[in-house]
């Protein structure tokens, strides 16, 4: 399956910057739609690195490509390969990922086989991210069942699994900009549906199990979001006690899209991600920065 992936170094800061960021941005999106979020961790000497994954944004040349991920497998070696490229500084280097990217984030913080690439990751950043469906939302097991037997026989298959606009952002502005975004295209395959069904699964079991090189990691979530849960998220933050240095972050009221709910909270979102990360990159980076 032909891909190259379109990476954008979304912003530099001035000067040498004193941590990089690999962002993973969610389902029918893609890293042009983050808003404050990018520029403000620019301000703060943190390069941002964002890219449109296969089958999202950028990365579409033809209908035909939409939605087309490929299996977990391909999925996770597309974010590695992206993570490599920025691996090659001394600069401590921070993954952040939101909604679906952030559940990806986690199944390749808990995949064996990228054990050695983890540890040389500083620190896990998740925004809303897809452990679960948020009550009143989720499939039936029916669907469940079929959407897997249809990802194994026509893989590539297209479903549309849009959500209203409405229920991810509180701000009619953005709201609009995601109905007007032709790259939002809200077209996904069964292989990909199946893929993500599978990726929570394994998270909400305990089958995927966070690698040892593991340091750090902030989780970030809204307790009125409608496109991921709450609850399991804070579920699975709890069961990671063998992590020491982890953070919860509840934003109550917010929706889906912290990035860009109200936007009087963007700054917030963007504040509480940058000082996390700045705290971990020693304390001449937090002085000049902060």
């Amino acid at each position: 399956m032909p891909y190259t992936w379109a990476l954008l170094i979304a912003l530099q800061p001035d000067g040498e910057p004193v941590a990089k960021v690999v962002f993973i941005h969610g389902f029918s999106d893609h890293c042009n739609r983050y808003y404050e979020l990018f520029p403000d961790l620019a301000t703060r000497g943190i390069e941002v690195h964002g890219f449109d994954q296969r089958g999202w944004g950028r990365s579409v040349h033809k209908d035909s490509e939409k939605g087309l991920t490929g299996p977990t497998s391909l999925v996770i070696s597309d974010i590695v390969s992206v993570i490599k490229t920025q691996l090659s500084s001394s600069t401590p280097l921070f993954i952040i990922g939101h909604s679906m990217g952030g559940g990806e984030a986690l199944t390749l913080a808990s995949d064996p086989q990228y054990e050695d690439l983890v540890k040389d990751i500083r620190g896990w950043v998740l925004e809303s991210p897809f452990i679960a469906f948020p009550k009143g939302f989720e499939p039936s097991k029916i669907t469940e069942f079929f959407g897997r037997l249809i990802g194994k026989v026509l893989p590539h298959l297209h479903r549309w699994s849009g959500l209203p606009p409405e229920d991810l952002t509180r701000d009619p502005e953005v709201v609009k900009s995601i109905k007007a975004d032709k790259l939002c295209h809200d077209t996904g395959t069964y292989e990909g549906l199946a893929g993500m069904l599978d990726r929570t699964a394994a998270l909400n079991e305990g089958k995927a199990k966070l690698n040892k090189g593991v340091k750090s990691l902030w989780l970030g979530h809204g307790t009125v979001d409608k496109g991921t849960s709450y609850e399991e998220s804070k579920k699975w933050f709890e069961r990671q006690t063998q992590l020491e240095d982890k953070t919860f972050k509840t934003y109550e009221g917010w929706y889906h899209m912290l990035h860009s709910d109200l936007p009087e909270g963007r700054p917030v979102f963007a504040k509480d991600v940058g000082d996390w990360i700045l705290a971990r990159v020693g304390p001449e980076g937090v002085k000049a920065k902060l």
